[in-house]
């Protein structure tokens, strides 16, 4: 009979941490929660990555061992602020703690297991841009005629078939919900997609998605490594819980089990990233599946003061498919109500923004501690341009300044161009948008349009189509090459140029709009981007001025050798409320509050609830990122691309509170109508 040994636990000193004292009632509960399943409900600013950290902290002074934990998060800056914090708060080895995002923990499980699903252990990781290049050299395998239209290009493929992959939805559906204008293309995407799949495996090459969908199928297949895994982690904490899309909300459900410590954190009200395959379903029926669950919220907010954030209890409210919770502020009154801003049109709107940063710094408010918000970044055009007159310093993390975006660029390298038919690189730039066309190609079209002799006119010629067509390019090129001489045939009149606005119409949908739709992944806003800019356009009659206005706005003028202190100045924050989430300031500044800006104006016409809702929890989310002052700006006026100046409606949104809660500012000019200057 064999002899039993026993394996005593390390005896493990307790941190000193006192729980009671360190977190408030509603945190304390979560944090001390008995193994099993559990739900965290923890509203805005409510200190939700305190409530993770201290979980994790009490469940070794409970004696969990660090390699029994699993932590996952969607940033690896997220995963290393938590584990950072536990450091400091306990004295035990978190060595061996599984933290990451779901990317990196499924790398680590395949980089131990490849071989059993194909793979060796040597794989290669794919890239954004490594991903492009293997999906494109299969599109130029591609049997086929002459196209008619162009073929979508590989970024474009890549994000449709991530969508396939993260919503379980099939590519037709996909394609005809998202990209109904590649529906003729369908068959040929689909033996990519296929032939994709395989290039990856005879590579041994995984992309971003495989970690997850590879992870998933090792452990589906190979029950003594699931069990293994399972083992392992005895005690899985899940962040951001809302922002889970399909695939990881298996993988977590697979290491669960039956009988693991499963903790997830996360807000409903906050959850904005379906267009990219997040469900919120995940977290709204997570206390309601087969194990038992106990549920905490978190709804001490430490942000925002009273005013702001019993507006946004009231904003989210209107949502039906939620959690039922209520923030209470920590905090004491503020000096003001949120401000209801009624401005007469965009520039107005810019000028209030403008003027009110100027004052809110002599009221002792910092630049970084400012922001502006807004549903899209074209949103952000006329403030770009206000700021920049008033020499107010500002970062955009919601993108690239406006003019220098990559389509904005190429729009207006066709008006560059027209004007200065010695810009070499206006000229490049536009043509190297043909299919087929390279820079050696580009290189040898110059050189013959230089030969023309109206490179160094002080005119532009009445046809470029005519001198076009003496030009070579591939063969795949030429149709395209005469629509380019076309459009600029077009920007040009026998009383001097077009105005700004009909030539950027003529190159938006003489050809730019097709190119879009083959090259950009988010085409919808892209084409926004360029309306938003044809809007500004309008105000000018001149072409050269409209161009060096652009200029002003453009970064591309600066110093690379300025010193650094100059790029560590302090910035007023530009941004979209997407780019937002889990920031912070004194003061928000929340535009274009009208119907079909916020909510976007798509979405109204689908008719989709489910989306509207979407687009409240995302107003939501703007709300909540303001400490102090929040101001609501909606324009009156609008003067569209296509149908002149039209009148907005205010945000259905703004009628979600009672008119109590806002104080509302009539903004107009310092002078009487009769004294307007001329």
């Amino acid at each position: 009979m064999a002899r039993e040994y026993q394996i005593h636990c390390k005896s493990v000193a307790a941190s000193g941490i006192d729980y009671r004292k360190e977190l408030n009632d509603e945190q304390y509960a979560a944090v001390s929660s008995p193994e099993g399943r559990a739900l965290v409900i923890a509203g805005a600013g409510s200190g939700k990555t305190r409530t993770l950290t201290y979980r994790v902290a009490w469940l070794l002074d409970q004696g969990v061992e660090a390699r029994h934990i699993l932590l996952l998060t969607f940033t690896n800056k997220a995963a290393r602020e938590m584990i950072g914090r536990v450091r400091e708060l306990v004295t035990q080895d978190t060595s061996d703690l599984w933290a990451g995002t779901f990317h990196s923990i499924g790398s680590r499980i395949l980089r131990r297991h490849a071989e059993e699903i194909g793979f060796t252990r040597s794989l290669t990781i794919l890239d954004r841009d490594d991903q492009k290049s293997m999906i494109q050299s299969l599109i130029g395998k591609r049997d086929s005629k002459q196209d008619k239209k162009r073929f979508p290009k590989a970024d474009v493929l890549a994000s449709i078939f991530s969508l396939v992959v993260n919503t379980g939805q099939a590519l037709e559906d996909i394609i005809g919900e998202r990209y109904e204008y590649f529906e003729e293309w369908f068959e040929e995407i689909e033996t990519i997609r296929v032939a994709y799949i395989a290039k990856k495996q005879q590579t041994n090459s995984m992309d971003f998605d495989d970690l997850l969908v590879k992870t998933v199928e090792l452990l589906r297949t190979r029950a003594d490594l699931l069990a293994l895994y399972r083992k392992k982690f005895r005690h899985i904490l899940v962040d951001e819980f809302q922002d889970t899309n399909l695939v990881q909300c298996e993988l977590i459900e697979l290491l669960e089990g039956e009988s693991n410590s499963l903790m997830v954190v996360g807000d409903d009200a906050q959850s904005i990233y379906s267009w990219r395959g997040a469900n919120m379903k995940n977290i709204l029926a997570f206390p309601h599946q087969q194990r038992p669950c106990r549920t905490y919220a978190i709804e001490t907010n430490y942000r925002s003061v009273p005013e702001i954030l019993d507006l946004s209890n009231e904003a989210i409210r209107a949502n039906t498919e939620r959690f039922d919770k209520n923030l209470r502020a920590e905090r004491t009154g503020g000096l003001m109500k949120p401000a209801m801003v009624v401005v007469e049109d965009p520039t107005m709107q810019a000028s209030f923004v403008g003027q009110r940063i100027v004052e809110l710094q002599e009221e002792g408010i910092a630049l970084e501690e400012i922001a502006i918000l807004y549903r899209a970044h074209f949103q952000s055009l006329e403030v770009q341009m206000e700021l920049t007159l008033r020499g107010i310093p500002f970062a955009i993390t919601s993108g690239l300044r406006f003019f220098e975006q990559a389509h904005i660029k190429d729009v207006s390298a066709f008006l560059r161009f027209v004007t200065n038919r010695r810009d070499e690189v206006a000229f490049k730039r536009m043509v190297e948008l043909l299919p087929g066309v390279g820079a050696t190609t580009s290189d040898k079209m110059w050189n013959s349009w230089w030969k023309t002799g109206w490179a160094e006119k002080d005119r532009p010629p009445e046809k470029f189509s005519s001198f076009f067509s003496q030009i070579k390019v591939p063969k795949k090129s030429e149709a395209d090459w005469k629509q380019v001489g076309y459009i600029l045939d077009e920007m040009v009149r026998e009383e001097g140029f077009a105005k700004p606005y009909d030539m950027i119409y003529s190159v938006l949908e003489g050809m730019y709009d097709d190119y879009l739709k083959v090259t950009f992944d988010n085409y919808d806003a892209r084409r926004s981007d360029i309306e938003k800019m044809m809007e500004f356009s309008s105000g000018f009659d001149n072409i050269e001025l409209f161009l060096e206005q652009m200029s002003l706005l453009s970064n591309t003028d600066v110093d690379p050798n300025a010193p650094q202190e100059e790029e560590e100045q302090a910035k007023v924050t530009l941004s979209s409320i997407h780019q937002s989430k889990g920031l912070e300031w004194k003061a928000v500044f929340l535009i274009w509050l009208a119907e079909g800006q916020f909510p976007n104006g798509r979405i109204l016409e689908s008719d989709d609830n489910a989306m509207l809702e979407e687009e409240r929890r995302l107003f939501y989310v703007a709300i909540t990122r303001a400490k102090d002052q929040l101001y609501l700006l909606y324009p009156m006026i609008n003067p569209k691309s296509y149908s002149g100046e039209v009148m907005q409606q205010p945000s259905r949104f703004l009628n979600d509170f009672p008119a109590s809660m806002v104080e509302e500012w009539k903004v107009g000019n310092s002078w009487d109508d009769e004294d307007e200057p001329f």
